[in-house]
């Protein structure tokens, strides 16, 4: 099939997150007429993923996040959208999907189907409504009808994991009149983005206002206690909490590309710069790519944030739409959402030789530097985070 062929046929996109609608209305927007299907495994609404760790704080709730539901998706892209159906199988020789019984033929297949919370052990259903992990509008929607029913409306939270999506947390349900506490075997929040200094700083200011830090300790297990949930700790103390949330990070949906014999990796499913996996008709777009590992996978990046996201997007849209487009990223630093101290931060993709860290107080500069002294990468904390485009445009970007 010709390029021009390709960007006429019926184009199948499983997942409706970011990554997908995102895409949708990217190749709508070079292409009004193209068939296109999209199908989700959940409700299909149109809404902000990062936004669901801010909620509390600006009092919006699910139904205010959501832009608009799947139907007026549908509506405003022209698009046929299948919520709640979950693809058994691919089948890449004869480009077809099994659904249940049915087989829904594709022209070209874009996987879209985002990552999936690690769960760190097992939870009992019995604590269904006292333990969450929250990646989407329906999880969120779940939470905050259980706290709108708590009694009083303050709950004792305890959250397991300190990295974005719990310091996140842990500071908007804190800005909703909760009593939090926050867990992890690392020595400091946000371990993987801040060197120890600057997450020093970052687990006083949440001390300060009252968020409790139980660092250097796991979590073995959850027990059901009759009204809420006890938390053990390794050290055979034990914490007790109306709700738990797990924010132990992301794992790349993998397993229906594996299974239809596309390359994957621990890093996701592997790419060209283009997009496409290892099937030329079949690519893949945002949390579950790792993009440049197609031949290498050492040398692909999954970087799960929004700017990469909608970079691949455009690239891709066009790629599908008759203009073979390679992707881009530039040095886009991650803004942390933590009010009580502000962060921001460009990791280095390799292990820097050292961080040069200055500042004082809740104001840090950290600079990840190579052995010539070359910037790699930066932290910033507090006042110090207005240094962010001066930095970032004297970093490598992440993939050029």
């Amino acid at each position: 099939m010709s390029q021009s062929d390709h960007s006429t046929a019926p184009l199948t996109i499983i997942g409706t997150g970011m990554a997908g609608l995102g895409l949708a209305r990217a190749v709508r927007s070079h292409d009004a007429e193209r068939p296109i299907t999209l199908i989700s495994a959940d409700s299909g609404e149109d809404y902000t993923k990062p936004l669901l760790s801010s909620a509390f704080t600006k009092r919006q709730t699910a139904e205010r996040l959501a832009i608009r539901d799947a139907v007026g998706v549908a509506e405003s892209l022209q698009v046929r959208v299948r919520i709640h159906t979950t693809v058994d199988a691919i089948d890449t020789a004869n480009r077809q999907l099994r659904i249940g019984t049915e087989i829904l033929p594709y022209g070209q297949l874009v996987l879209a189907t985002g990552a999936a919370p690690r769960q760190p052990f097992d939870v009992s259903p019995a604590l269904y409504d006292r333990v969450f992990q929250i990646n989407d509008l329906d999880d969120y929607r779940r939470l905050r009808g259980v706290l709108d029913r708590h009694p009083g409306r303050q709950a004792r939270i305890a959250i397991i994991g300190a990295g974005l999506v719990g310091c996140e947390f842990a500071s908007d349900l804190h800005a909703g009149g909760h009593r939090v506490a926050l867990i992890s075997p690392e020595a400091t929040p946000l371990a993987r983005l801040l060197p120890p200094p600057l997450g020093r700083a970052l687990g006083e200011a949440f001390e300060e206002t009252g968020i409790r830090s139980i660092f250097e300790r796991r979590v073995t297990a959850l027990h059901d206690d009759g009204e809420g949930v006890t938390l053990a700790l390794e050290d055979g103390e034990s914490l007790e909490a109306d709700l738990v949330l797990i924010a132990t990070g992301l794992t790349p949906r993998t397993a229906l590309a594996e299974a239809a014999g596309l390359a994957v990796s621990s890093a996701g499913i592997l790419t060209d710069r283009r997009l496409a996996t290892s099937d030329p008709n079949v690519f893949a777009l945002g949390d579950v790519a790792c993009v440049d590992g197609l031949g290498t996978p050492g040398n692909g990046l999954n970087a799960m944030y929004v700017q990469p996201l909608q970079a691949s997007a455009k690239a891709l849209a066009a790629t599908l739409t008759g203009t073979p487009t390679e992707v881009s990223y530039g040095s886009w630093p991650i803004v942390v959402k933590t009010p009580l101290l502000p962060v921001v931060a460009l990791p280095p993709r390799k292990a820097p030789q050292r961080w040069r860290i200055e500042g004082e107080g809740g104001d840090f500069t950290a600079l990840a530097e190579d052995d010539n002294g070359a910037l790699l990468g930066f932290a910033l904390t507090g006042r110090c985070v207005r240094r962010k485009v001066e930095l970032a445009r004297a970093t490598p970007p992440l993939l050029g």
